[in-house]
Protein backbone atom coordinates (compact mmCIF):
# COMPACT_ATOMS: atom_id res chain seq x y z
CA UNK A 1 0.00 0.00 0.00
CA UNK A 2 1.33 3.47 -0.92
CA UNK A 3 2.09 6.13 1.70
CA UNK A 4 -0.88 8.23 0.49
CA UNK A 5 -3.25 5.28 0.87
CA UNK A 6 -1.87 4.51 4.32
CA UNK A 7 -2.32 8.13 5.30
CA UNK A 8 -5.92 8.25 4.05
CA UNK A 9 -6.73 4.98 5.82
CA UNK A 10 -5.24 6.38 9.01
CA UNK A 11 -7.31 9.56 8.67
CA UNK A 12 -10.43 7.46 8.15
CA UNK A 13 -9.71 5.44 11.29
CA UNK A 14 -9.13 8.64 13.23
CA UNK A 15 -12.45 10.03 12.06
CA UNK A 16 -14.20 6.81 13.03
CA UNK A 17 -12.48 6.99 16.40
CA UNK A 18 -13.98 10.42 16.95
CA UNK A 19 -17.37 9.10 15.82
CA UNK A 20 -17.09 6.23 18.28
CA UNK A 21 -18.09 8.30 21.30
CA UNK A 22 -19.94 11.61 21.46
CA UNK A 23 -20.47 12.21 17.73
CA UNK A 24 -21.63 8.68 16.96
CA UNK A 25 -24.06 8.57 19.88
CA UNK A 26 -25.41 11.99 18.86
CA UNK A 27 -25.93 10.80 15.29
CA UNK A 28 -27.76 7.69 16.46
CA UNK A 29 -30.04 9.75 18.72
CA UNK A 30 -30.97 12.19 15.94
CA UNK A 31 -31.60 9.41 13.43
CA UNK A 32 -33.84 7.49 15.86
CA UNK A 33 -35.79 10.65 16.73
CA UNK A 34 -36.53 11.44 13.07
CA UNK A 35 -37.38 7.78 12.41
CA UNK A 36 -39.87 7.81 15.30
CA UNK A 37 -41.42 11.10 14.22
CA UNK A 38 -41.76 10.00 10.59
CA UNK A 39 -43.23 6.72 11.82
CA UNK A 40 -45.74 8.68 13.91
CA UNK A 41 -46.76 10.68 10.83
CA UNK A 42 -47.19 7.52 8.76
CA UNK A 43 -49.01 5.35 11.31
CA UNK A 44 -50.76 7.82 13.63
CA UNK A 45 -52.22 10.21 11.11
CA UNK A 46 -51.56 13.71 9.82
CA UNK A 47 -51.79 15.30 13.27
CA UNK A 48 -48.05 14.83 13.68
CA UNK A 49 -47.53 16.53 10.32
CA UNK A 50 -48.78 19.87 11.65
CA UNK A 51 -45.94 22.11 12.86
CA UNK A 52 -47.96 23.02 15.94
CA UNK A 53 -47.78 19.40 17.12
CA UNK A 54 -43.99 19.68 17.21
CA UNK A 55 -44.18 23.12 18.82
CA UNK A 56 -46.53 21.71 21.48
CA UNK A 57 -43.87 19.12 22.32
CA UNK A 58 -41.41 21.97 22.83
CA UNK A 59 -43.93 24.00 24.87
CA UNK A 60 -44.70 21.09 27.19
CA UNK A 61 -41.06 20.05 27.64
CA UNK A 62 -39.17 23.36 27.77
CA UNK A 63 -38.50 22.99 31.49
CA UNK A 64 -37.31 19.40 31.04
CA UNK A 65 -34.91 20.51 28.27
CA UNK A 66 -33.31 23.05 30.62
CA UNK A 67 -33.08 20.65 33.55
CA UNK A 68 -31.77 17.82 31.36
CA UNK A 69 -28.99 20.11 30.09
CA UNK A 70 -27.84 20.61 33.69
CA UNK A 71 -28.11 16.88 34.33
CA UNK A 72 -25.96 16.16 31.27
CA UNK A 73 -23.19 18.44 32.54
CA UNK A 74 -23.12 16.66 35.91
CA UNK A 75 -23.20 13.24 34.23
CA UNK A 76 -20.35 14.21 31.88
CA UNK A 77 -18.20 14.81 34.98
CA UNK A 78 -19.17 11.36 36.28
CA UNK A 79 -21.77 12.55 38.81
CA UNK A 80 -25.54 12.55 39.19
CA UNK A 81 -28.16 14.89 40.64
CA UNK A 82 -31.60 13.53 41.50
CA UNK A 83 -32.71 16.65 43.40
CA UNK A 84 -33.61 18.64 40.28
CA UNK A 85 -37.30 17.66 40.27
CA UNK A 86 -37.64 18.64 43.93
CA UNK A 87 -35.90 21.96 43.23
CA UNK A 88 -38.30 22.66 40.36
CA UNK A 89 -41.30 21.91 42.60
CA UNK A 90 -39.90 24.12 45.38
CA UNK A 91 -39.31 26.96 42.93
CA UNK A 92 -42.84 26.77 41.53
CA UNK A 93 -44.41 26.73 44.99
CA UNK A 94 -42.27 29.58 46.35
CA UNK A 95 -42.94 31.67 43.27
CA UNK A 96 -46.68 30.96 43.48
CA UNK A 97 -46.82 31.98 47.15
CA UNK A 98 -44.71 35.06 46.44
CA UNK A 99 -47.07 36.21 43.67
CA UNK A 100 -50.48 35.36 45.12
CA UNK A 101 -50.04 35.42 48.91
CA UNK A 102 -47.26 37.96 49.38
CA UNK A 103 -48.21 40.50 46.73
CA UNK A 104 -44.95 40.05 44.83
CA UNK A 105 -44.12 40.57 41.17
CA UNK A 106 -42.70 38.49 38.33
CA UNK A 107 -39.19 39.94 38.65
CA UNK A 108 -39.14 38.91 42.31
CA UNK A 109 -40.32 35.41 41.37
CA UNK A 110 -37.47 35.07 38.86
CA UNK A 111 -35.04 36.21 41.55
CA UNK A 112 -36.42 33.59 43.96
CA UNK A 113 -35.98 30.85 41.33
CA UNK A 114 -32.37 31.82 40.70
CA UNK A 115 -31.62 32.15 44.43
CA UNK A 116 -33.01 28.69 45.24
CA UNK A 117 -31.02 27.13 42.40
CA UNK A 118 -27.85 28.99 43.45
CA UNK A 119 -28.12 27.98 47.12
CA UNK A 120 -28.78 24.36 46.20
CA UNK A 121 -25.83 24.37 43.84
CA UNK A 122 -23.44 25.83 46.40
CA UNK A 123 -24.43 23.43 49.19
CA UNK A 124 -24.50 20.28 47.06
CA UNK A 125 -21.39 21.30 45.14
CA UNK A 126 -19.39 21.78 48.35
CA UNK A 127 -20.58 18.45 49.79
CA UNK A 128 -19.76 16.52 46.62
CA UNK A 129 -16.59 18.26 45.45
CA UNK A 130 -14.83 19.33 48.63
CA UNK A 131 -16.14 16.86 51.22
CA UNK A 132 -16.05 13.97 48.72
CA UNK A 133 -19.53 12.66 49.55
CA UNK A 134 -21.21 10.51 46.92
CA UNK A 135 -23.35 12.74 44.64
CA UNK A 136 -26.22 10.25 44.68
CA UNK A 137 -26.47 10.46 48.50
CA UNK A 138 -26.14 14.26 48.54
CA UNK A 139 -28.75 14.81 45.85
CA UNK A 140 -31.07 12.20 47.39
CA UNK A 141 -31.01 14.19 50.63
CA UNK A 142 -31.52 17.35 48.56
CA UNK A 143 -34.55 15.84 46.86
CA UNK A 144 -36.20 14.88 50.15
CA UNK A 145 -35.39 18.30 51.63
CA UNK A 146 -36.87 20.15 48.63
CA UNK A 147 -40.04 18.06 48.62
CA UNK A 148 -40.50 18.50 52.35
CA UNK A 149 -39.83 22.24 52.21
CA UNK A 150 -42.32 22.60 49.34
CA UNK A 151 -45.06 21.17 51.56
CA UNK A 152 -44.01 23.45 54.44
CA UNK A 153 -44.24 26.53 52.20
CA UNK A 154 -47.79 25.55 51.23
CA UNK A 155 -49.42 22.14 51.43
CA UNK A 156 -52.48 23.02 49.35
CA UNK A 157 -52.32 23.20 45.52
CA UNK A 158 -53.62 26.45 44.04
CA UNK A 159 -53.70 28.34 40.75
CA UNK A 160 -51.94 31.68 40.52
CA UNK A 161 -54.22 34.62 39.72
CA UNK A 162 -51.56 37.33 39.57
CA UNK A 163 -52.37 39.45 36.49
CA UNK A 164 -48.78 40.15 35.45
CA UNK A 165 -47.86 36.49 35.73
CA UNK A 166 -50.95 35.36 33.80
CA UNK A 167 -50.13 37.81 31.01
CA UNK A 168 -46.61 36.37 30.77
CA UNK A 169 -47.90 32.79 30.96
CA UNK A 170 -50.42 33.34 28.17
CA UNK A 171 -48.03 35.22 25.90
CA UNK A 172 -47.54 33.48 22.57
CA UNK A 173 -44.72 33.94 20.06
CA UNK A 174 -46.19 33.50 16.60
CA UNK A 175 -44.19 31.39 14.13
CA UNK A 176 -44.91 32.91 10.68
CA UNK A 177 -45.56 30.43 7.89
CA UNK A 178 -46.08 27.43 10.18
CA UNK A 179 -49.83 27.80 10.76
CA UNK A 180 -52.48 25.36 9.56
CA UNK A 181 -56.11 25.21 8.52
CA UNK A 182 -58.49 23.89 11.19
CA UNK A 183 -61.67 21.88 10.65
CA UNK A 184 -63.70 25.08 10.20
CA UNK A 185 -61.47 26.14 7.32
CA UNK A 186 -59.85 28.92 9.34
CA UNK A 187 -56.12 29.61 9.36
CA UNK A 188 -54.60 29.16 12.83
CA UNK A 189 -51.19 30.59 13.63
CA UNK A 190 -48.53 28.30 15.06
CA UNK A 191 -46.86 29.50 18.25
CA UNK A 192 -44.34 28.76 20.94
CA UNK A 193 -44.25 29.96 24.53
CA UNK A 194 -41.57 32.04 26.25
CA UNK A 195 -40.19 28.95 27.99
CA UNK A 196 -39.17 27.46 24.63
CA UNK A 197 -37.04 30.52 23.85
CA UNK A 198 -35.32 30.20 27.25
CA UNK A 199 -34.73 26.47 26.67
CA UNK A 200 -33.21 27.01 23.21
CA UNK A 201 -30.93 29.75 24.55
CA UNK A 202 -29.76 27.39 27.32
CA UNK A 203 -29.06 24.63 24.80
CA UNK A 204 -27.06 26.97 22.55
CA UNK A 205 -25.14 28.49 25.48
CA UNK A 206 -24.03 25.21 27.02
CA UNK A 207 -23.36 23.59 23.67
CA UNK A 208 -20.85 26.40 23.10
CA UNK A 209 -19.47 26.06 26.65
CA UNK A 210 -18.84 22.34 26.28
CA UNK A 211 -17.45 22.59 22.77
CA UNK A 212 -15.27 25.68 22.81
CA UNK A 213 -14.31 26.65 26.37
CA UNK A 214 -11.67 25.47 28.80
CA UNK A 215 -14.38 24.75 31.38
CA UNK A 216 -16.19 22.48 28.93
CA UNK A 217 -13.01 20.54 28.18
CA UNK A 218 -12.41 20.25 31.92
CA UNK A 219 -15.84 18.64 32.41
CA UNK A 220 -14.99 15.96 29.84
CA UNK A 221 -11.50 15.43 31.24
CA UNK A 222 -12.72 14.98 34.82
CA UNK A 223 -15.46 12.58 33.72
CA UNK A 224 -13.09 10.61 31.50
CA UNK A 225 -10.25 10.12 33.99
CA UNK A 226 -9.74 12.13 37.18
CA UNK A 227 -6.08 11.19 37.53
CA UNK A 228 -5.31 12.25 33.98
CA UNK A 229 -7.20 15.49 34.57
CA UNK A 230 -5.06 16.20 37.64
CA UNK A 231 -1.91 15.54 35.64
CA UNK A 232 -3.14 18.05 33.06
CA UNK A 233 -3.37 20.68 35.79
CA UNK A 234 -7.17 20.72 36.00
CA UNK A 235 -8.68 21.60 39.36
CA UNK A 236 -10.91 18.54 39.71
CA UNK A 237 -12.70 19.70 42.85
CA UNK A 238 -13.52 23.11 41.40
CA UNK A 239 -14.74 21.51 38.17
CA UNK A 240 -17.05 19.15 40.05
CA UNK A 241 -18.32 22.03 42.17
CA UNK A 242 -19.11 24.13 39.09
CA UNK A 243 -20.92 21.24 37.40
CA UNK A 244 -23.27 20.85 40.37
CA UNK A 245 -23.67 24.61 40.66
CA UNK A 246 -24.66 24.90 37.00
CA UNK A 247 -27.03 21.93 37.30
CA UNK A 248 -28.86 23.42 40.29
CA UNK A 249 -29.07 26.91 38.76
CA UNK A 250 -30.54 25.37 35.61
CA UNK A 251 -32.97 23.43 37.84
CA UNK A 252 -34.03 26.78 39.30
CA UNK A 253 -34.49 28.29 35.83
CA UNK A 254 -36.27 25.14 34.69
CA UNK A 255 -38.52 25.37 37.75
CA UNK A 256 -39.50 28.91 36.75
CA UNK A 257 -40.21 27.82 33.18
CA UNK A 258 -42.23 24.87 34.51
CA UNK A 259 -44.15 27.30 36.74
CA UNK A 260 -44.89 29.49 33.72
CA UNK A 261 -46.30 26.45 31.91
CA UNK A 262 -48.50 25.01 34.70
CA UNK A 263 -49.44 28.33 36.35
CA UNK A 264 -49.86 26.86 39.81
CA UNK A 265 -48.10 25.71 42.93
CA UNK A 266 -48.38 22.14 44.25
CA UNK A 267 -46.23 19.76 46.33
CA UNK A 268 -46.74 17.14 43.63
CA UNK A 269 -45.37 19.29 40.80
CA UNK A 270 -42.41 18.02 38.72
CA UNK A 271 -42.87 14.52 40.11
CA UNK A 272 -40.44 12.19 38.37
CA UNK A 273 -38.78 15.00 36.43
CA UNK A 274 -35.34 13.99 37.69
CA UNK A 275 -35.82 10.51 36.21
CA UNK A 276 -37.00 11.98 32.91
CA UNK A 277 -33.95 14.25 32.87
CA UNK A 278 -31.61 11.31 33.42
CA UNK A 279 -33.44 9.26 30.78
CA UNK A 280 -33.24 12.15 28.28
CA UNK A 281 -29.51 12.55 28.89
CA UNK A 282 -28.90 8.81 28.40
CA UNK A 283 -31.04 8.69 25.25
CA UNK A 284 -29.08 11.74 24.06
CA UNK A 285 -25.80 9.85 24.34
CA UNK A 286 -24.50 10.92 27.76
CA UNK A 287 -22.78 8.06 29.57
CA UNK A 288 -23.45 7.42 33.25
CA UNK A 289 -19.74 6.66 33.65
CA UNK A 290 -18.84 10.18 32.52
CA UNK A 291 -16.60 11.68 29.86
CA UNK A 292 -19.07 11.42 26.96
CA UNK A 293 -22.10 13.54 26.21
CA UNK A 294 -23.54 16.33 24.10
CA UNK A 295 -26.12 19.02 24.86
CA UNK A 296 -27.63 18.75 21.38
CA UNK A 297 -28.01 15.03 22.00
CA UNK A 298 -29.80 15.76 25.27
CA UNK A 299 -32.14 18.13 23.44
CA UNK A 300 -33.05 15.37 20.99
CA UNK A 301 -33.26 12.94 23.91
CA UNK A 302 -36.04 15.05 25.45
CA UNK A 303 -37.81 15.27 22.08
CA UNK A 304 -37.52 11.50 21.61
CA UNK A 305 -38.94 10.86 25.06
CA UNK A 306 -41.85 13.26 24.45
CA UNK A 307 -42.51 11.87 20.97
CA UNK A 308 -42.75 8.28 22.16
CA UNK A 309 -45.14 9.40 24.89
CA UNK A 310 -47.31 11.16 22.29
CA UNK A 311 -47.26 8.09 20.06
CA UNK A 312 -48.38 5.86 22.93
CA UNK A 313 -51.16 8.31 23.83
CA UNK A 314 -52.30 8.64 20.19
CA UNK A 315 -52.47 4.86 19.94
CA UNK A 316 -55.09 4.89 22.70
CA UNK A 317 -52.81 3.43 25.35
CA UNK A 318 -53.48 6.11 27.95
CA UNK A 319 -52.64 3.97 30.96
CA UNK A 320 -49.50 5.17 32.74
CA UNK A 321 -47.80 1.77 32.64
CA UNK A 322 -47.67 1.75 28.81
CA UNK A 323 -45.68 4.97 28.84
CA UNK A 324 -43.38 3.51 31.49
CA UNK A 325 -42.88 0.33 29.46
CA UNK A 326 -42.01 2.22 26.27
CA UNK A 327 -39.57 4.52 28.08
CA UNK A 328 -37.94 1.49 29.71
CA UNK A 329 -37.61 -0.16 26.30
CA UNK A 330 -36.03 3.01 24.85
CA UNK A 331 -33.56 3.22 27.73
CA UNK A 332 -32.59 -0.43 27.32
CA UNK A 333 -32.08 0.15 23.58
CA UNK A 334 -29.83 3.16 24.11
CA UNK A 335 -27.90 1.50 26.93
CA UNK A 336 -27.18 -1.45 24.64
CA UNK A 337 -26.10 0.94 21.88
CA UNK A 338 -23.83 2.77 24.32
CA UNK A 339 -22.32 -0.52 25.51
CA UNK A 340 -21.58 -1.57 21.93
CA UNK A 341 -20.07 1.81 21.10
CA UNK A 342 -17.86 1.87 24.18
CA UNK A 343 -16.77 -1.75 23.57
CA UNK A 344 -15.65 -0.71 20.07
CA UNK A 345 -13.81 2.25 21.55
CA UNK A 346 -11.93 0.06 24.03
CA UNK A 347 -11.09 -2.43 21.29
CA UNK A 348 -9.75 0.32 19.04
CA UNK A 349 -7.49 1.72 21.77
CA UNK A 350 -5.78 -1.63 22.40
Amino acid sequence: MSDKKKLSAGNFRNKMGNMTDTNLLLTITIVIFFAMYIGAIVFQGKGFLKPQTFFNILNANAALIIIACGMSIVMITGGIDISVGGVAALVSMCCAVHLDHKGGNVVGAIGIALLIGLLYGIVQGVLVAYLDIQPFIVSLAGMFFARGLTTIVNAVPFNVEHEGFKALKNYRIIMPGFGSINKKGEYVDAYIQIGVVVAILVVILFFCVLRWTKLGRSFYAVGGNKQSALMLGINVKKTKFLSHLICSVLAGIGGMVYFLYVGSGSPSHASGMEMNAIASAIIGGTLLTGGVGNIIGTFFGVLSLATIQNIVSSAGLDQAWWTGITIAAMLCLFLVIQSVVMARKKKSTK
